[in-house]
Order: C-alpha cells, then sequence, then structure tokens
C-alpha cells in the first residue's frame, strides 16, 4: 500500500526513503500523492509495530486517499483535523479510562511547485529544513492523531517559501530513539541533527546510504527497537 518509487520519483527526482521496519510490516509508513502542482508528502508513525502497527498504517493511507480526494485543494492542517475524526470515529474513542489511545504521529507537506513554497502541519512530529547550513526546525502541535485532551483543537498550518536547493526531512523517532552505541544509549535528536547537517549538500542516494551505515554501526549488535522511516526531499 506504500506509494511506488517510481511514482515517487516522478514527482519528487531529488529524494530518499530510508524505511527499515522492525519487523516484517511496519507502524512507519509514507505516501505521496501529486495533484496538479501540488505534492502531498505524508511521513507517520502509527501506534506499535509489527501487526497492529501495520493495521494501523493501512488506516490512515485509506483515511488520506479518502480526504484527499474528496478535497483536492485542502490545507495541510485541514487534513490532520480530518484523519484525526476518521481515526477517532474508526477506533470508536470516547475518551473514557482505559479505552483504546492508538493514533499516529505524522508530519504532512503539501509542496507548490508554481508558487515556490509549502505548507506543513505537525501532529507531535517535527519538519527539518536545511538552507545554507543553518536547520530550521519547524515545531509540530503537541497532539496526536487519535483521541487527546485537545481533540478540538485545529492542527496549525505552517506557511513556508522554498529556496532552490532547500533540503526538507521528515521522519519518525525510530532514527533518534535506537539504542547502542558507548554504554547502549539512545541516538538521541541531537546527534541526527549533527548527521544531516554533515550530509546535507550530498546527493540524496548519498545521504540515506551515510544515514543508514552511521546508524548500523550505532547499532552494532544491539536489536533494532522500534520501525525506521526518514525522508529527504531537495527542492
Amino acid at each position: 500500500m506504500l506509494t511506488p518509487t517510481e511514482d515517487i520519483s516522478k514527482v519528487l527526482p531529488e529524494h530518499f526513503i530510508l524505511f527499515s521496519p522492525r519487523d516484517i510490516v511496519s507502524g512507519d509508513f509514507y505516501w505521496i500523492t501529486e495533484n496538479k502542482d501540488r505534492i502531498v508528502c505524508i511521513v507517520a508513525d502509527c501506534t506499535g509495530h509489527g501487526v497492529p502497527g501495520a493495521f494501523m498504517s493501512m488506516l490512515g493511507i485509506a483515511y488520506l486517499n479518502e480526504v484527499n480526494s474528496k478535497n483536492p485543494n485542502i490545507s495541510a492542517g485541514e487534513m490532520l483535523d480530518e484523519l484525526r475524526e476518521h481515526v477517532i470515529h474508526s477506533l470508536h474513542q470516547r475518551g473514557l479510562m482505559g479505552e483504546n489511545q492508538d493514533g499516529m504521529d505524522i508530519t504532512a507537506m503539501i509542496i507548490d511547485r508554481d508558487l515556490k513554497n509549502m505548507q506543513f502541519a505537525g501532529a507531535n512530529n517535527p519538519l527539518f529544513l536545511i538552507r545554507e547550513g543553518k536547520l530550521n526546525e519547524y515545531k509540530p502541535d503537541k497532539m496526536p492523531i487519535g483521541i487527546h485532551g485537545m481533540v478540538k483543537t485545529p492542527f496549525t498550518n505552517h506557511k513556508i517559501k522554498l529556496n532552490k536547493g532547500d533540503m526538507l526531512y521528515s521522519f519518525s523517532d525510530g532514527y533518534a530513539d535506537q539504542f547502542g552505541g558507548p554504554g547502549g544509549k539512545k541516538f538521541m535528536i541531537k546527534r541526527f541533527k549533527e548527521i544531516l547537517l554533515e550530509l546535507h549538500k550530498k546527493p540524496v542516494h548519498e545521504q540515506k546510504t551515510e544515514l543508514n551505515e552511521a546508524l548500523r554501526n550505532w547499532m552494532a549488535d544491539t536489536r533494532q527497537v522500534d520501525d525506521i522511516l526518514v525522508m529527504g526531499i531537495r527542492v
């Protein structure tokens, strides 16, 4: 159900996707579609991994198809609002003690090639933009796609002007949370930012290879603890 590589390359010639499920199937997923001059890119991290996570991934992909087909001009923030409504309704979530708390964290990007800008909305997942050697972090809303105390609060729709050569990075928490290295500690988001700054000028296929090698070297003999997903796009 993931968007085929060939289709992604047609709309995003310079991109990479580092996708490493912990098990055979994954609770992380990516979804990319094109509508005229708009490219919609989703990176999502669902509750759990393996089969339970994969069921949530399938649910998310199905609803993204539905939401975007009904309203091709939907904003990134509105997309997350509608996706949250669908998930809450499907899982019969009412906010009661002890009920199902499944959901997903998402980075949603809508890139407009004509206007040279983009929209970003995040459910617990940020967006990194590296421009001229500086990393800019766009913060997400601290709420998931699912039941939450702020369920009536709309997701923030950020508008970002793009420059040629900008590198965009969206990701799940699996990379930064992987254990390894001296003392078996987490890789951590600070180290992840540092490696992106080191790599961002390189061709995207080299970035993917070196990100993967850095993580495998960090892990050594440590077991992979979560699904891993990193997407990089050069504007």
